[in-house]
């Protein structure tokens, strides 16, 4: 599973349009996904994710010289729906 974030930097102060091509990218991959207000989760084996991600700042690049990507991965072989299994495990601990 990994949480990226990708923007244009250099440009104009708006970058809502090239970030929605990035996420445009990851929903038409197929893998689970979710995007909030700071990054976009997205789940499945390395490469998969690996190449979506690169596609998405690809999808960036084409709008602008210069792209920030900010990456966490938790690497778990094996695993499968922990994008929503966390978060249903800290609401269960929650009460």
């Amino acid at each position: 599973m990994v949480a990226f974030s990708v923007s244009p930097t250099g440009g104009d102060d708006s970058v809502g349009d090239a970030v929605a091509e990035a996420v445009r990218v990851v929903r038409a991959s197929g893998l689970p996904n979710e995007t909030n207000a700071m990054f976009t989760n997205i789940e499945g084996d390395w490469d998969e994710v690996m190449d979506v991600v690169k596609r998405a700042v690809d999808a960036v690049a084409a709008v602008s010289p210069r792209v920030s990507l900010v990456l966490k991965a938790d690497i778990r072989p094996g695993h499968t729906g922990q994008l929503t299994a966390k978060v249903a495990r800290i609401d269960d601990a929650l009460g």
